[in-house]
């Protein structure tokens, strides 16, 4: 008893570790799932998603819908399930992650950085496509998708529906490799209905 208790112990450490190192903005579990008919959320999908058979076989994980309807809160729960099967995750807003990119390469951490990005065996991206990319943000995001293309899972969270990610794009060319890296052979969850903040509420 004394063994087992000890080994749950260090399981438990282990599990919060891996999710706060994740810097996930919610603490969110498959338990928590709420399956409003009109949410557009298949219950099976998300038991096998839950499996992270997915994150082992290197696919991704798209989620897209209007604002409020829970695609971050359902990002992090595959988040929290990486974390339980004891996979390393990262969560990142793209906004910052571009910042960070070129904050990078003027301290000479870029590298460092991006072997980060690269080795986490689940990157969740969140708030993509909020703004048009300039030509150097497109670069630096093709990159970063570039190097964790059939690496590593990559989950992606946008209010915009995928028809119109290309637009994002200054430069077309670059448009079509990332389109072409995320989109084909990846899971997609298209959250609808109602904002879930007024269904909590």
């Amino acid at each position: 008893m004394l063994v087992d208790a000890e080994w749950t112990s260090r399981q438990n450490k282990y599990l919060a570790n891996l999710v706060k190192k994740a810097g996930m903005r919610y603490n969110a579990r498959i338990e928590e799932v709420i399956y409003k008919q009109d949410r557009n959320l298949d219950r099976q999908m998300m038991i096998q998603l839950s499996t992270c058979t997915w994150i082992a076989e290197r696919l991704d994980v798209i989620i897209t819908g209007a604002t409020g309807t829970g695609k971050t809160f359902i990002g992090c729960v595959l988040g929290n399930c990486a974390c339980r099967n004891n996979y390393k995750v990262l969560y990142k807003r793209v906004p910052r992650l571009l910042t960070d990119l070129v904050i990078s390469k003027g301290d000479g951490t870029y590298n460092k950085l991006m072997k980060e990005l690269k080795k986490v065996r689940l990157l969740i991206l969140d708030d993509w496509g909020l703004a048009p990319l300039d030509p150097a943000e497109g670069r630096d995001f093709l990159e970063v998708i570039e190097e964790r293309h059939q690496n590593n899972s990559t989950l992606i969270i946008s209010q915009v529906p995928i028809g119109n990610w290309h637009a994002l794009f200054s430069d077309p060319t670059v448009a079509d490799a990332v389109l072409d890296r995320l989109v084909h052979g990846s899971y997609l969850i298209e959250l609808g209905g109602d904002t879930m903040r007024k269904y909590r509420k």
